[in-house]
Parts: C-alpha cells; structure tokens; sequence
C-alpha cells in the first residue's frame, strides 16, 4: 500500500473508537478564563495528571466533560506552580484529539529504506507486533550479541527505567541512550565543576533582586515556565532585570538592560563582569572570604599573594585571579563580545549590589567550547553569593521521599552480564570525547550515535527500539540520521504522531499520550519546593494505543517468554500490589502496580519524608501531586558542597580530578586531552572558568551572518507542530509572524546584503542541507547574526506540520542546516553559539 497520509489514516483507523472525536462534543474552551462556568456544567470534573511539555513536568488538571477533555489549568495544589500553566500545556488537547495520531501498530513491507521510499506501511496487531520484536531479541541472545540492541529514549517518566535501563540490562545490552546532550548537558557543567549540581537549578524568583538571564528566555522556553512567569512582574517591581542574547527574548523586552552578545563571545563578557566586581570590591564576602586584612589587593594586571585572602565557602578565588581575571578588563572584552564598557561595568555594579539576592540563569551554552562560557556564568554566581541565598539560586529541596523501582540484578543472567559492560554505541568516554558528567565517559553522546550505526564503531547495531525521540529532525546533522537509520536491521519507533524516524521505522506503535491517556509519575523543583506529580488517563483512550514503558514493554515480555527467556517476564511479575499484594497478569494491572510501588513512599502516610502527608494511594490519585518542603537557605553553607574541597570552586579541583582520570584512562596529559577535544586551555586554566575562543564553520566572506537556533514558547518537545494553535499563535514568538516560518536579520545587514523583507528566501550553510522560510527584517536581532527559532520544517508529520507529506516541509528545519559539532566535554550537540555560519539569499 503506498504510504501517504490519507492511507496511513485508514491503515489506523481501524483502532476502535476512531470516531469517537467526531459527533456531538462540547466544545473546547481551553482558553477560557471564567472557572466558574466550567465547574457548574453537569457530569464534568478536573482531573489531576502531569504535563511534559518541557522539563518543567508542571503539575497539571484537565477538565474532563461528557468525556472529552475540555481544558487545562495548573494544579493548584502544586507548590511549584501554583495554579499557573505555559501555553504548551494548553496545546495537549489539539494533540490528543489529533486525527493525524497514528493509531494502531503498523509493519513495514518495503525492505528499502530511505527519505524517498515508500514504507508501504499497513495495519498489524499488537500482538503481531510485540512477537517481531520479541524474535529479533531472541535472535541476538542466541547469537551471544545483545550488545548489538539499542534502545534511545527521548522524554520520559520517572518509571523510564522500567524500559530504558530495567529491560535493556536483562536484555544484555549497554545501549541506552538518553536525548540529554541534544538538549542541555554542556549547561550542567558549569554548575557540576563548581558547586556539584549535575542538573537544572531551582531560583528564588519571588525574594531576587537581580535576575540576570544569560541566554535564556524563562517566561517562554527554558524551565519553570509557569513560576518565572508568575514572579516577573514582581522581580520588576522591587529590582532590576539583566538579559544577555543576541536577539531580544520576551523576557528582553521587559528587561533593565539588553546585552546583544556576539554569539559565542559570552565567555569574555563573563569575566569582563569578573574583574569588574573583584576590582571594585563588590564581591559578597561573606560567601567569599576577603583580604585579611580588608585591603583589596584586587587591582587590574597585578598579581595577589594567595595567602593574604580568608575565603569562607569558596575554594580558589585568589587563584582563578592570578591565572585569568586580573586581564579581563570590559576594555578587552568590549570587542570580543561587542558589549560597550560601560554597560559591561554598570550590570556587573547592578548585579553585586543586588547580592546575595541575585539569580544567575544561565541557558543550555550548547556551542563548541561552551562547557567554559557555562564555568564563567556560573563562577559570577559565586561571586555575588547567590548559591542557597534567598533571592538566589538552589539545589532540589530535602525531604523528597526515595522513588524507584525493584532491582533487576537477580534476573540478569551471565549473557547479559558478559554483553552489558561493553562499549556503548555513542563513543563516550574516548580520548577525544570525555563526557565528563562527574568522570570520564559519564554522560551521554546522543548525536554520536548515528557515526557509530554508520561506522559500526564499536559494532554493528542489529535491533533498535526508540521511544518519544526523533533525531533525525532533532538533532543536527540529519542527513547523517537519515544515512543511519536506513542502515539499521530493524527499527521500532514508538510515538504519538508519526514523524521522520517513522519514516525509516520496520514497526510504528502508537504510544498513549502522557498528559491525557497513561499512568505515570513526575518528578521536578520549582519556587524551591520539589513535587512528585501523578500521570493518568483522564478518559477511555480513542486509539489503539499503549503505555510505551510499560505495557509495550509487558507485551514484548510475554513474547519473548513465550520463545523461553522468562526473565523480563519474572522481573516485570515482581511488582506486587502494595496494597493487595497481588501480582500483575497483564500490562494494565502492571502499569499500575508499578506505579505504586515507584511512589509509595510518596502516598504512605508511614514513610518518612518533609513535606505533604497524604493519606494513601486514592488521595495522591484525587490530588495528584506531593510538595515537599521549602529548600532551607544556606544549606551547603559551611562547605558542604561535596567535590574535591566541600566548596563552591573557582579553581576546580573536582575537574581537575575528572580531567586527570580521563587522561590517566588514556595514557596521555591533561594537555593532550585539551588538543584532542580542541579547547585552547593548557595547563591550570584547564581546571578554571575562562574565556576559550568559539569556533565557527564557515568562511565569512561567503557565509556572513552567524545563525542563533531560539526556541519557541510553542514547542512541546517536538511534537506540537501539528497543532493549528502552533501557527495561529506562532507571533508569540518575538519577532516571528503567525503562519509563517521566518528568519530574522538587522535592518543593517538587509542593507548591506541587499535582502526584502517578507523575502521567500533561501539560506545555506558550509555543511549543512539548505532551507527554505521567510525573511524577516527585525531590529530585535544584533547586527551579524540570523535568528530563526526551532521547530517547523517537518517533511513527515501530520497535515498542518508537513506541506507535502514526505516531500516538501513546511518551512525549515534549523537542524538541517547546522552540521554536527559537540561541546567535546560535555557531549553536548552544538547548536548555538553562532558556531554555524550561514547566507541568505532571495528566491
């Protein structure tokens, strides 16, 4: 059957209750403001459940009536949200009722794959499904080569390790594979190697004083969306606001001050602000320390006697002086990241003035040598004393209760064993790709593994298993992405919509929607508190679709049982009720069992933990959320950081730890790890926050704009795209234009390149795949940089994402024309930075 959207359609339609989004249905009123009205309709009720839009995972309720789901609110029971909501979770009821949803398993019939082949999808049953993956699984065991199963997870439940780690070590395979470095991971750097935070900061947005938002907009798309909301206006009404990005953000626009940092260059700019507060003593000392005997020795080009300064809960000041911020003068920086002096001097005097109120948010720094920009924007935290300060920034709350599941290790047998240890397929930890979340090889290479599957470096891949992830659209270098997913043996993509990595799929299996249609649990902080947030099905689900971590994975266990590997099987029945004590017969009574027994520290009023009491399972149910209580001020204080020293480090001895074992692993000097993932450091400025130069593609007299990738307060992970509402409000976006997909560019540069705006045009990297979008002639961009915010130019998705379903996008994807580069210490993707140089040119 030839493979078109309207066939793929019928193939799904025959999941029972396909018309059920038809017929006689209230209305949707999501965007309606008068509560009231909704509560008072007869039969209808808000139901708790967890948005995962983003990384904020909000707690959330939908209003559910005559059976459909109406509208969205946060819960307001959530103390990290407190009722409030961002645009993405509104958009989940477009998605749901999505007459574009795939929605019954389908098998592939054509053997050959690629952009342009035709899959030849029809309809199969889940059955028909979970044994073809079963037999592929049972082939590799028999051939002693589970190390050749990949599974890669994209957003998940707190119970991913069911399916992401669980089932792959029993399986006997190293491959799980997380989309974290495509995402952030060169952002955790900085706060890892200085304070010992592998993971999203939490901000006391209500008590700051200074919020500086260094390349990241947090009213619209980084974390905590529905919090930073909720205290912006009130930031502005009791201090001042600072936001550093090329372009303006919304949070920009209502911003003190707007630095257009040359992409890249935030580095220089940082520690410009450094000097800037050691030479003029505004440094916050009781976090600090300070000279002996209160004289600042801090002067410009001269160097200070280390032991003439007391620090307090830092490690390392004196010395990150001596070795790099005694020369970064604003009169250096000024050129570099094309910020005048004097605005360079007065944010840094705003910002410690404000100290220890001071929230330092930085973005993602996803760009080539960024873990160093990350360091340096981290290390001015330090500075002003924001760590555990009120008005500054926190670690997860104490007192969450200890969540998880049952161990596999009793059903891993000796294969699994032998199989588990080897070499993951995204190369981390080699020479030249350290990945150093905490040590060598410790974090992910999700973009990496499209070279492995290419090279077969370390080894072939045989069986892949993906699951709410789409690199082929959502990481750089797609065309790569394309060349391997073609090559893979077998491929089961499991999704809500059917999307690029579909396209190369052997099995597409339609995946119950998070917000709406399974059981699961959340975990995230917020306004310093730390919730635990429930998922369930707030009605009958329309589609033929399943739990993808846990009734997928039950199927596939039952199959690979039935051929004789009973383990995953017995491991899966080890999940009694705690209630009831019973075991589960079927991957419902599994699902639920499961989740009971994640959280039941959470809804067991006997189980120690700080915060909310509930009173047993059907309570957490009906309320759908636990807060913990609020984080303590100072609770590191008296160096209790961890890491090397127990303190927050300007000179990093945790880092040098880290840099030294990867050297050591390798038989080689810091030094040489420095060349080989080519940062510009060498010897002690390897272990401090320092300005490392970006690197860029592209020869700027052929390619003279740098491209900024912006994201969308629209996005919800990728797969919004096919929402109306996704065009209709796409204005939202600063400086983007409803129904359109544009690129925006300075008015000088429309001059002096002789561009129209409102251009259909085309833009090219040195690299990458050309795209096509609109232009847009926008002051909110700084000269020399092209702006365009992620998220369209879907060459397979549903009608409104895709112009011509598998032919022609609907405008263009950034990640097509960025060529696949890494923040070598992190692992991370680069994709900004304006590490990718780009033309323009009118069609």
């Amino acid at each position: 059957m030839k493979t078109t959207r309207r066939n793929i359609l019928k193939a799904s339609a025959v999941a029972a209750g396909a018309a059920a989004i038809g017929g006689s249905l209230p209305s949707l009123k999501a965007l309606a403001v008068d509560d009231m009205y909704i509560d008072t309709q007869e039969g209808g009720r808000w139901i708790s459940t967890s948005c995962q839009g983003c990384t904020s995972w909000c707690s959330a309720q939908i209003y559910v009536l005559n059976g459909r789901g109406i509208r969205v609110r946060g819960n307001p029971l959530a103390k990290t949200g407190v009722g409030n909501l961002c645009p993405r979770g509104h958009m989940v009821l477009q998605q749901v009722y999505d007459p574009d949803r795939v929605k019954t398993p389908m098998k592939r019939t054509n053997p050959n794959k690629g952009r342009h082949e035709d899959p030849g999808f029809v309809p199969i049953s889940w059955d028909e499904a979970a044994d073809m993956i079963a037999d592929k699984i049972i082939e590799l065991r028999q051939n002693q080569e589970t190390n050749k199963y990949l599974l890669m997870r994209g957003r998940y439940s707190h119970m991913n390790a069911l399916f992401y780690g669980d089932m792959t070590k029993i399986i006997g395979s190293p491959n799980n594979i997380s989309h974290s470095s495509i995402c952030a991971e060169a952002e955790k750097m900085g706060a890892y190697y200085t304070e010992r935070n592998y993971g999203y900061r939490d901000f006391d947005l209500l008590n700051t004083r200074y919020l500086l938002c260094w390349g990241c907009d947090p009213v619209s798309s980084n974390r905590q969306v529905p919090g930073a909301s909720y205290a912006l206006g009130r930031i502005q009404e009791k201090g001042k606001i600072g936001c550093i990005d090329p372009r303006i953000t919304t949070t920009a626009a209502k911003a003190d001050d707007w630095l257009p940092v040359i992409p890249g260059e935030d580095g220089a700019l940082g520690m410009a602000m450094a000097h800037v507060i050691l030479t003029e003593g505004l440094w916050y000392k009781p976090f600090v320390g300070d000279f002996k005997d209160g004289v600042n020795r801090f002067v410009a080009g001269q160097t200070v006697d280390e032991e003439s300064f007391e620090e307090t809960e830092t490690y390392g000041v004196v010395k990150w002086w001596n070795l790099e911020v005694k020369d970064r003068t604003p009169e250096w920086a000024e050129p570099i990241c094309g910020i005048p002096r004097e605005q360079i001097y007065k944010v840094a005097r705003d910002m410690a003035e404000a100290a220890p109120r001071v929230c330092v948010w930085n973005g993602p720094t996803m760009w080539p040598n960024g873990t160093y920009a990350s360091f340096v924007i981290q290390a001015l935290s330090g500075l002003v004393g924001g760590p555990d300060s009120i008005g500054g920034h926190a670690n997860a709350s104490p007192g969450r209760p200890s969540i998880g599941g049952l161990s596999p290790n009793d059903f891993i047998d000796e294969l699994a064993k032998s199989r588990s240890g080897l070499e993951k397929i995204d190369q981390r930890g080699r020479l030249e790709q350290p990945n150093l979340k905490t040590k060598s090889g410790g974090g992910v290479n999700t973009n990496r593994v499209a070279d492995g599957i290419l090279a077969e470096d370390p080894y072939e891949i045989k069986v892949a298993l993906c699951y709410f992830i789409n690199p082929v659209f959502s990481s750089t270098g797609t065309d790569r992405w394309e060349k391997a997913l073609a090559k893979l043996p077998f491929l089961a993509h499991i999704t809500t919509h059917y999307a690029e990595m579909s396209h190369f799929a052997d099995l597409v299996l339609p995946a119950a929607q998070h917000m709406m249609e399974r059981w699961a649990f959340t975990s995230q902080k917020a306004r310093l508190h730390t919730h635990i947030s429930i998922q369930q099905p707030v009605h009958e689900r329309i589609f033929d679709v399943k739990n993808d971590e846990t009734e997928i994975t039950w199927l596939i266990a039952e199959k690979l049982a039935d051929k004789g590997f009973t383990n995953l099987l017995d491991y899966f029945k080890s999940y009694r009720d705690p209630e009831t004590g019973r075991a589960p017969t079927n991957g419902e009574e599994f699902t639920i069992y499961a989740l009971k027994v994640f959280t039941k520290n959470v809804w067991d009023p006997a189980a120690r933990k700080e915060g909310d009491t509930l009173n047993g399972w059907d309570d957490f149910v009906e309320k759908g959320v636990w807060n913990s209580i609020k984080y303590p001020y100072q609770r590191r204080w008296g160096n209790k950081f961890g890491g090397a020293t127990n303190r927050f480090e300007f000179y990093s001895e945790t880092l040098k730890e880290a840099l030294q074992g990867h050297a050591d692993r390798h038989n080689v000097s810091i030094d040489q790890v420095m060349e080989a993932t080519k940062y510009s450091a060498r010897g002690e400025k390897a272990f401090i926050p320092h300005y490392d130069p970006p690197r860029r593609e592209g020869d700027p007299g052929q390619f003279p704009l740098m491209l900024i990738d912006a994201k969308s307060r629209l996005n919800r992970e990728g797969r919004s795209q096919n929402c109306p509402w996704y065009y209709e409000l796409k204005g939202v976006d600063p400086g983007d234009v409803d129904q359109d997909d544009v690129i925006k560019i300075n008015p000088v540069d429309a001059q002096r390149l002789g561009l129209r705006d409102g251009a259909a045009v085309r833009v090219s990297s040195a690299k990458g795949q050309p795209i096509n979008c609109t232009l847009r002639v926008w002051e909110g961009v700084r000269p020399g940089v092209a702006a365009k915010t992620f998220g369209q130019g879907h060459w397979a998705m549903g009608r409104y994402a895709s112009k011509e379903f598998t032919k022609t996008p609907r405008g263009g994807n950034n990640n097509t024309l960025m060529h696949a580069d890494w923040d070598y210490m992190s692992g991370s993707t680069a994709r900004n930075g304006g590490f990718c140089r780009v033309k323009i040119e009118m069609i």
